[in-house]
C-alpha cells in the first residue's frame, strides 16, 4: 500500500485547521497543521510533506518570507492561502515560489481541486527533471559527478566507482529527488522489480550498500538520511547541466 500524500497546513486559525484536516483526511490525504512559522519550521524537520497550505497573513509570521523558505524543498508544492483577494498579493505570492493562491472564504471542492492541480503539477515537475537527466545530462554532488549516459560515477578522491544496476536506479532517484524525503513504498514505485512488495527490507539493505560507496564515513551518513517513520532524503546539493 501506498503512503498517502502528506500536506502540512499552516494557519493560526485552530478552526480552519480542524476543518481541513478533517476534510482532506477523509480524501485521502494525511494531514498536519501548525499555527506559526516556528512550529512549521519544526514539523519539517521531522519529515517534509509533499505539500504546504500557508496561510499569507500571521500574527507573528510574514507568510511571504515561509514560503521563500519553504521554496529551497525542491518537490514541495505550495498553496497560499488569505482572506486577501488583490491582485497585487496574488502575484507577489506567485513571485516568491508558490504554486497557486486561494482567497477566503473557499469552497473546499475548489480547494481540493487546486490541491490535486498542484501535485501534478509537481510530478510532472519532477518527471521533467528526471527526463532531462536521463538524456544525457551530468549529476554534481559533494565531491562526485555522475554520467548516466556513459552510467559513470566519479569522485576526485575515489576515482571510478562501479555500482550496481540497482545502486544506478537509487542514486539517480535520489539525485533527481534531493532534499525531499521518500519513503520506502515511493522508492520501490520508481525503481523496484515487479516481485517486490512494500515489506520488503531490501531497500534498506540496499541503500546501505550505496552509502558505503559513496558516503564518506557509511556510519554516520551525510548524503544518505534516514528519516525516522518516513524513509530517506538525499541532503546534498544538486546541479545537473548538458553533456
Amino acid at each position: 500500500m501506498k503512503k498517502p500524500v502528506s500536506i502540512l497546513v499552516v494557519d493560526d486559525d485552530q478552526r480552519l485547521c480542524d476543518l481541513l484536516r478533517r476534510y482532506l483526511s477523509g480524501e485521502g490525504y494525511q494531514v498536519n497543521t501548525v499555527r506559526s512559522g516556528e512550529q512549521m519550521r519544526r514539523q519539517i524537520e521531522s519529515g517534509i510533506p509533499d505539500l504546504v497550505i500557508l496561510d499569507l497573513i500571521l500574527p507573528d509570521d510574514d507568510g511571504l518570507l515561509l514560503a521563500k523558505e519553504l521554496r529551497v524543498h525542491k518537490g514541495l508544492g505550495i498553496i497560499i492561502l488569505t482572506a486577501k483577494g488583490e491582485t497585487v498579493d496574488r502575484i507577489v505570492g506567485l513571485e516568491v515560489g508558490a504554486d497557486d493562491y486561494i482567497s477566503k472564504p473557499f469552497d473546499n471542492r475548489e480547494l481540493l481541486a487546486r490541491i490535486h492541480s498542484v501535485l501534478r503539477r509537481m510530478s510532472k515537475k519532477l518527471d521533467s527533471i528526471s527526463d532531462k537527466f536521463h538524456n544525457g545530462s551530468i549529476a554534481s554532488f559533494a565531491d562526485w559527478t555522475m554520467d548516466l549516459e556513459a552510467r559513470e560515477l566519479v569522485s576526485s578522491k575515489e576515482g571510478n566507482v562501479c555500482l550496481t544496476s540497482k545502486e544506478f536506479k537509487l542514486l539517480t532517484l535520489f539525485v533527481t529527488s534531493s532534499r525531499k524525503v521518500l519513503s520506502r513504498s515511493q522508492i520501490l514505485d520508481r525503481i523496484a522489480d515487479s516481485e517486490w512488495n512494500p515489506d520488503d527490507r531490501r531497500i534498506d539493505v540496499l541503500v546501505g550498500k550505496l552509502r558505503k560507496k559513496i558516503e564518506p564515513d557509511s556510519n554516520n551518513p551525510a548524503l544518505i538520511k534516514t528519516i525516522r517513520s518516513e524513509g530517506y532524503m538525499f541532503t546534498a546539493k544538486v546541479t545537473i547541466s548538458p553533456r
